[in-house]
């Protein structure tokens, strides 16, 4: 079996063709790999030209990549824990991270039991439920997720729906 030469075009169309699917930080990009270790080892260079061109011709920006995804995953119910760990796992640096995190305090008094009210809705837990209840169970669910106790304590004793969109709204106090 004949290994096909890398070439910067090679790379430039894997590049290209990835950035047309997802969206992409920077070092996410330069981890992808669509070829052998042996041959990624002898691409490294032509990769990080790439990564390099892309980032200064705007193409791959941390920045906007990352408040589309914390705005994202916050939306659909993911604690910001759970965020910053994502990120961080996509190369995304931990101040590119904050800076957008910060953004989220600005549209709601506590984002994470924001985040909270809406991972109970997706989840069906607390007031969504069909089924009896089984307190440990949700309260695991929230603490798997990243949710600190006080936060699902709060939107798993809320009485009903408005309730808990009330909390969301409103936050704690």
């Amino acid at each position: 079996m004949t290994c096909r030469e890398i070439t910067p075009e090679l790379i430039e169309r894997w590049a290209i063709s990835y950035l047309g699917r997802y969206a992409s930080s920077a070092e996410n990009l330069r981890r992808v790999r669509r070829h052998s270790p042996e041959a990624a080892q002898q691409a490294l260079g032509l990769i990080d030209a790439i990564v390099a061109r892309y980032r200064q011709s705007g193409v791959l920006d941390d920045a906007a990549y990352t408040a589309g995804r914390v705005a994202s995953l916050h939306r659909r119910g993911d604690s910001l824990k759970a965020i910053r760990a994502r990120l961080a796992a996509k190369g995304v640096p931990a101040e590119v991270v904050a800076d957008a995190v910060s953004g989220l305090h600005a549209g709601a008094p506590d984002p994470d039991l924001t985040a909270a009210c809406a991972f109970a809705r997706r989840r069906r837990l607390g007031p969504y439920r069909r089924a009896p209840s089984d307190r440990a169970r949700e309260l695991g669910a929230f603490a798997r997720a990243g949710f600190a106790r006080r936060v699902a304590e709060a939107v798993l004793g809320c009485a009903d729906i408005d309730a808990v969109e009330s909390l969301a709204r409103d936050g704690f106090g």
